[in-house]
């Protein structure tokens, strides 16, 4: 059974379907904040649940022998060192759906507020005043809203406004045409919706291309009077160009939940007049708060028992149904790779891999990142399908897939080969019915071999005699052969076999194998059947 820790306070329902799906729960909601408490006791767990206390560094990742996933019940994961986790194997998840709607309402809800000055008429009203001329403000309705970002959540406030007859732009570089034309927008250039906009409102992810999107620069572009909201992360805006734009009245107000450096005890925009600010509450409404937590035990409770990958950052995704199907062909495409790793000796300069029919359809970034975990574990035990494609990247290895409609005489087949400086080394497999992968092809020579756990993969020339001679080898140093199968090229030039043993082979068989000068290759192979 399978054992998670929830270092965080996670909703009691969440630790309860951990429970019913069979996966053994620890609920310690206060352990987080004790680093040196949680380095001791992580390395008993499978998995780990959490919010934002818990920090998941390098140091602690040392001590987690058995980590295979962490999950964070939110999206932002910046308190979790995902390079470090990706080289260790652990898989990191976010739930970046369970609060899309929250967040969306609120950014609507800021735009409220700032367009009729309402946290200041509140507390005027509170000191006693009758202020009535004083807020003075302006209607959404007709009004231009400029979405920069029109993901999950932008395309939510979009839906909102569009609601509110509001007159809707779009800056995305990743919106289609036909998507606007689904959402009922206009998409445009930046610059654009910056000069048209009544209102800004940002819904994308802090990266190198989005910090200070709204710069100095483009503050300089937006039509006077507009009103800036955000609610996505702190430091798309030049918080003190931002000020001081409000300052000389180009900007007219503006609405933050997030800020550069949070917790924000300070900001250029605190104290100034219609400016509306939150402590990032863009999450945290009772039913945001229940249905990341909901969310995240179910993923790690799928991943953790049926090996289903969802809203992974390190990991390409793979839905329940697709692990039932491609479970064959992951399992396939992992032997591929042992088999080329385990009789690959020179450093690997590039992966190839053909997926040629029904395997073509499927999530192919799944399949690769098993490939190469295959490959690298000859010289790596612990890489996994987390960690290979990350070693693989620093080793300066090049992946290559293609893809092709049916070929041959299979329904599908993985044909996978591994370039080095001296050569390049070929194998091909599929999954026939019974679903167990096979070998169909080593060398460019056919054969239909399945997987054993302990195997040993011999080459010579065509020529009579060797056969027995390897049997007869064999025999006299007590090994037992349980099966066999054997392929000869085309032209008759060389010959392989594949034996089946009961145990691995020694070294000193191999000796013995080698020194007899009939065989080209003689190698020991083990799989995890």
């Amino acid at each position: 059974m399978p054992k998670v820790l929830v270092s965080d306070k996670l909703s009691e329902t969440a630790v309860q379907i951990f429970r019913d799906r069979g996966v053994e729960v620890d609920y310690l909601p206060d352990l987080g904040k004790d680093k040196e408490k949680l380095a001791e006791v992580i390395g008993q767990y499978d998995g780990l649940a959490i919010r934002s206390a818990t920090k998941v560094t390098e140091k602690l990742l040392e001590n987690a022998a058995n980590l295979k996933v962490v999950g964070r019940a939110g999206i932002g994961v910046d308190n979790v060192d995902i390079p470090a986790a990706s080289k260790k194997g652990v898989i990191v998840m976010n739930t970046p759906f369970g609060n899309s709607i929250t967040t969306a309402e609120h950014a609507i809800a800021m735009m409220f507020a700032v367009a009729r000055q309402l946290p200041e008429a509140s507390a005027s009203t509170h000191a006693g005043k009758w202020e009535k001329s004083r807020f003075m403000g302006v209607e959404l309705f007709n009004k231009t809203l400029g979405v920069i970002g029109a993901g999950n959540i932008g395309s939510i406030v979009i839906d909102r406004a569009l609601g509110l007859h509001m007159k809707v732009l779009a800056f995305d570089p990743f919106l289609s045409e036909e998507r606007a034309k689904e959402l009922g927008v206009t998409k445009v250039e930046l610059d654009e919706l910056l000069g048209k906009a009544d209102f800004i409102t940002f819904h994308v992810p802090l990266t190198d291309k989005t910090k200070n999107i709204l710069s100095r620069e483009n503050i300089a572009k937006l039509k006077k009077g507009v009103r800036i909201v955000n609610c996505a992360r702190g430091g798309l805006v030049d918080e003190e160009a931002l000020a001081e734009a409000l300052k000389d009245g180009r900007v007219a107000g503006a609405a933050f939940d997030v800020f550069a450096v949070e917790p924000a005890t300070e900001s250029p925009l605190f104290n100034l007049p219609n400016v509306v600010v939150t402590p990032h509450l863009g999450a945290s409404t009772t039913e945001a708060q229940e249905n990341v937590a909901l969310q995240v035990a179910e993923q790690m409770s799928d991943y953790l028992l049926t090996g289903a990958v969802q809203n992974a950052l390190n990991m390409p995704s793979v839905t329940a149904e697709e692990a039932a199907v491609m479970g064959p062909w992951i399992k396939l495409a992992g032997h591929l790779g042992a088999f080329v790793g385990q009789m690959t000796d020179e450093p690997i300069k590039a992966i190839n891999i053909l997926y040629d029919g029904v395997v073509s359809e499927m999530n192919l970034n799944a399949l690769n990142a098993s490939v190469i975990a295959g490959v690298m574990k000859a010289t790596n035990p612990d890489v996994n399908m987390v960690s290979a494609p990350v070693i693989a990247k620093d080793r300066g290895i090049q992946v290559a897939t293609t893809r092709q409609d049916k070929a041959g005489v299979y329904e599908g087949y993985i044909k996978l080969t591994v370039v080095t400086a001296e050569r390049e080394r070929s194998i091909a497999g599929t999954v026939f019915s019974d679903d167990k992968p096979r070998f169909i092809q080593i060398r460019g020579i056919n054969i239909d071999a399945e997987v054993g756990e302990h195997m040993l993969y011999t080459r010579n020339k065509d020529v009579p005699g060797v056969i027995g001679a390897l049997g007869m080898t064999l025999g006299n140093l007590g090994v037992n052969i349980a099966n066999f199968t054997l392929g000869r090229s085309a032209n008759g030039d060389d010959a392989i076999a594949i034996l089946y043993l009961d145990e691995p082979i020694k070294d000193e068989t191999l000796a013995v194998l080698r020194e007899t000068g009939k065989f080209l290759q003689a190698r020991r192979l083990q799989f995890e059947v």
